[in-house]
């Protein structure tokens, strides 16, 4: 089981980047607009950077729901290779079969 405050964190970072997302859109296509002034996209650049840093979504760390094992995670079932083979072998999984020999 993973650090409760390391979920949390993940949580907030979640949360942050929902919030500030259209705002950060609209930031970027204005500053990687080439067909606007230099002043006007510099000026998008200095109120991108003073938005949170964790409202930006690359500071998102995939997690497993179960455990909260933040490595070897299946994007898909969004569980880690640990939880998947215990709710597996327990049958848990619909259309998954662990194999056995």
């Amino acid at each position: 089981m993973a650090k409760k405050s390391a979920v949390e964190n993940n949580k907030r970072k979640m949360r942050l980047v929902k919030q500030y997302a259209n705002r950060r859109n609209k930031l970027k296509a204005i500053a990687n607009n080439e067909q606007l002034p230099m002043e006007e996209r510099f000026e998008a650049r200095i109120r991108l950077a003073d938005l949170p840093r964790n409202s930006s979504a690359v500071r998102i760390r995939n997690r497993c729901d179960v455990t909260g094992r933040p490595r070897a995670n299946y994007r898909k079932m969004k569980m880690s290779r640990i939880a998947l083979r215990e709710l597996g072998s327990k049958g848990l999984i619909p259309g998954l079969v662990k194999s056995s020999w």
